[in-house]
């Protein structure tokens, strides 16, 4: 393809054409003369997400909704509608438009969004496919989850696999090496970690028990997403590793390529904050969505991590993620 926007044949075919999940809140969508969308969302709250994807190679569309959805998931709302920016290098093939699109339809379909619009471009700003997702949902005002509302004594619950994010894409982007390292079963295992990155569906169960705030867990890994829950509330935490659930995979692949799970990206653990964890831990664990408390707030600013040994660490800010390295080193040494 050449450099510029797509053909009004290519958009139609390959972006257009491939969308069918409707939501009635969406009056107007995306279309050839069409340049934006118009959502009725009869008196709640909107509430806007964006997010890129740039560490994925495989499946990059499908994540592209999921994580998007994720954060606006994450502040009590249902998504609603997505808007999906393609910067392609130039030179790339039609079929790689085909492929992330057919890969965000079927994420689209899975959370119930809808695709109403974005932009795709073949540019030389970009060496590698940069996917940008602005999801919009809708919730009231009353079921509004924010991280500002935690209070001390406030516990604090993470859903899932720590690292279970970056562990798919270790699995998916360099199976070869990874295959090696956790043998045939476990290394699977990994890939089918990827299944698990939506929270969409613990974070509309914790909304309507009343949670008080949730965070999906993206760059920066579990540390960074409680720093940042913190952060937002004034408060500090005791997090204990202990209680933090790991995937035999993530435990090896850690121990193999030497980082640290708990800043590794993992879109699909969600955390959750409330003065009542266990209505919501037999909730969760009744859908089958594993659960564990992991630690408690305090009004104290120490922000700390009991290790599985005793001893105590101070939780540094949220720095870059141990995927980005990983893959650096990975590039270097290949």
């Amino acid at each position: 393809m050449q450099v510029g926007k797509l053909t009004p044949a290519a958009l139609q075919q390959l972006i257009f054409d491939r969308l069918s999940k409707r939501r009635e809140e969406v009056l107007l969508r995306g279309a050839l003369g069409e340049d934006s969308a118009a959502l009725d969302l009869a008196g709640d709250l909107c509430i806007v997400s964006t997010d890129p994807i740039t560490g994925a190679s495989k499946h990059a569309g499908w994540l592209a909704i999921h994580v998007s959805c994720n954060d606006v998931a994450a502040n009590g709302a249902e998504p609603v509608a997505a808007l999906l920016t393609l910067l392609l290098p130039a030179g790339s093939d039609l079929s790689l438009v085909r492929e992330i699109m057919t890969d965000a339809e079927r994420a689209a379909q899975e959370v119930s969004v809808e695709i109403v619009g974005g932009h795709t471009e073949l540019t030389t700003a970009v060496n590698q496919p940069i996917i940008s997702t602005t999801v919009i949902g809708r919730v009231s005002a009353e079921s509004l989850a924010t991280s500002a509302s935690i209070q001390p004594g406030d516990a604090l619950l993470a859903t899932k696999y720590v690292g279970l994010e970056g562990t798919a894409i270790l699995a998916w982007d360099y199976p070869h090496l990874t295959r090696s390292l956790l043998g045939e079963e476990l290394w699977i295992a990994a890939r089918e970690l990827k299944q698990q990155i939506s929270v969409v569906p613990e974070a509309r169960i914790a909304n309507r028990l009343g949670v008080k705030a949730m965070h999906d867990v993206t760059e920066g890994g579990v540390l960074g997403a409680a720093y940042e829950m913190a952060g937002a509330a004034g408060l500090g935490f005791d997090l204990k590793e202990a209680n933090l659930l790991l995937h035999p995979a993530t435990k090896l692949l850690a121990e193999h390529l030497q980082f640290d799970p708990l800043r590794l990206i993992s879109s699909g653990t969600l955390l959750l904050a409330t003065p009542q964890p266990e209505p919501l831990v037999a909730a969760l664990q009744n859908r089958g969505i594993p659960v564990s408390v992991i630690g408690h707030f305090h009004s104290s600013d120490a922000k700390r991590l009991i290790r599985i040994d005793g001893s105590v660490e101070e939780v540094a800010p949220p720095a870059s993620d141990e995927l980005w390295r990983l893959q650096a080193n990975l590039r270097d040494s290949g």
